[in-house]
């Protein structure tokens, strides 16, 4: 997985609250244990009508989504089922953060296991956020996972939570097995003396 660092991207903007992890990416399209492809079923039942073809308006298929790797959504992103394609999917499609004032546990924590950073932010910063974007939707977002801050548009900055050890792993571009990699020298030698 890439590692990340900073981030200086447009954004695509999804203000829908209580977005649960059936609408990213419906269940027929859990049958395979693979990532790729799967960028092109994110939010499929939004995004398609039923005979496959693009809906216009949905905001993923306008051209200022194409190339953002920052996704502003609404309250409680990523609730419902436990479901590792979401986060999969999001990264497929280019996202590389998603930014809201909550998320759903286990989706926070499969996004961070995957590369993707979720950040967030109290309501006054994400109002903000929507208002700039709103404004001038080419505007990019920076982020910057050492310091753990947000710039918006307008060049204020505001920092947001995550755990040590994820951010440890995001910024060294691995996963928890990559991680304990690393350190397999020194387990083989704790092993060596545990004899």
């Amino acid at each position: 997985m890439a590692n990340f660092t900073t981030l200086t991207a447009r954004a695509v903007v999804l203000p829908v609250s209580d977005v649960d992890t059936d609408q990213i990416i419906p269940a027929r399209f859990l049958k395979t244990t693979d990532k790729s492809g799967l960028g092109q079923s994110l939010f499929a039942d939004w995004r398609y009508q039923a005979d496959g073809t693009p809906r216009p308006e949905f905001v993923l298929n306008q051209p200022g989504a194409a190339g953002a790797q920052v996704l502003v959504a609404g309250d409680n992103f990523g609730c419902g089922s436990s479901r590792e394609h979401a986060p999969w999917a999001l990264t497929g499609f280019g996202f590389r953060a998603i930014i809201s004032t909550s998320f759903a546990d286990i989706f926070r924590n499969n996004a961070l296991k995957n590369g993707l950073l979720p950040v967030a932010v109290d309501a006054t910063a994400h109002a903000e956020l929507l208002a700039a974007l709103a404004a001038d939707p080419a505007a990019p977002v920076s982020l910057d996972l050492a310091s753990q801050t947000l710039r918006l548009p307008g060049g204020r900055q505001v920092t947001f939570p995550i755990d040590p050890f994820s951010r440890t792993c995001l910024l060294e571009g691995v996963d928890e097995l990559g991680y304990i990699l690393k350190h397999e020298a020194a387990i083989a030698a704790h092993e060596r003396g545990a004899r």
